[in-house]
C-alpha cells in the first residue's frame, strides 16, 4: 500500500472527525468507508488502478468534510484540495490529474472520462444504497422533504440508480429492484431498461 493513501486517509478520517463534531454526521463511518471499499471491489472488476481508485474514493468528499465551499459544488472545490493535498505528499503530476478527475467526476458516471472515474462514481451511489438510513436523512432532514412526498422520494433512489454506469446498472439491477420493492411495495417501479 501506498505511504500517499495512508496520510490522504489520515487526513480525510481527521477532517471527518472533526466535521462530526460540528456537524454530527459520520462521514468517515457511514458513507467514506463504504465508497472506499464499493470502490475498489469496481476497480478489481473493470481491472482499473487501485491506488488511483483508492485515492479518488478518499477524496471524493473531501470538500464537505472540510466544509469549504457550497454542496452543489463540492465535487469542484474537492478536486482543487485533492491536488493541493496529493502536491503535499509530491504524488506524481500525471497521476495527481487522475485523481483530481476521480474527485471532480464523482457525482454521476455519465461524465467520467477513465475506468478510474467510473469506479469512484459508481461506489459513490453504492454507498447510498449501502446506507439507506443516510438516504432517509438526506431526503428528509437536509432536503426537507414531507412524508407525503413520496414520488420525489422515488425519483432520488431511481436517479442514483440512473446516474451509474451501464456495466454497474446491469450488475447491481436485481439488488436494487429488491431494496425498491422493500421501501416502496404499493409503487410502481418505473419500467427499466
Amino acid at each position: 500500500m501506498s505511504e500517499t493513501i495512508d496520510n490522504i486517509r489520515d487526513v480525510v478520517q481527521e477532517r471527518s472527525d472533526q466535521c462530526k463534531q460540528a456537524e454530527g454526521y459520520d462521514f468517515w463511518n457511514e458513507h467514506i468507508k463504504l465508497v472506499v471499499k464499493n470502490a475498489l471491489d469496481l476497480a478489481d472488476k473493470y481491472n482499473a488502478d487501485r491506488e488511483i481508485v483508492e485515492l479518488g474514493a478518499l477524496l471524493h468528499d473531501i470538500a464537505l468534510v472540510s466544509r469549504v465551499g457550497d454542496r452543489n459544488e463540492h465535487n469542484e472545490r474537492g478536486a482543487e484540495i485533492a491536488v493541493k493535498l496529493l502536491e503535499e505528499y509530491n504524488y506524481p503530476k500525471d497521476r495527481t490529474e487522475r485523481v483530481r478527475k476521480c474527485v471532480l467526476h464523482h457525482r454521476n458516471s455519465h461524465n467520467s472520462t477513465s475506468v478510474e472515474e467510473t469506479c469512484v462514481a459508481d461506489a459513490d451511489i453504492l454507498a447510498h444504497f449501502d446506507n439507506i438510513p443516510m438516504i432517509f436523512s438526506s431526503a428528509f432532514v437536509r432536503n426537507q422533504l414531507k412524508l407525503e412526498d413520496k414520488k420525489q422520494f422515488i425519483e432520488y433512489f431511481e436517479k442514483d440508480f440512473y446516474d451509474l454506469s451501464e456495466t454497474s446498472q446491469k450488475e447491481f439491477r436485481a439488488r436494487y429492484e429488491v431494496i425498491m420493492s422493500v421501501l416502496f411495495p404499493d409503487e410502481t417501479i418505473k419500467e427499466m431498461k
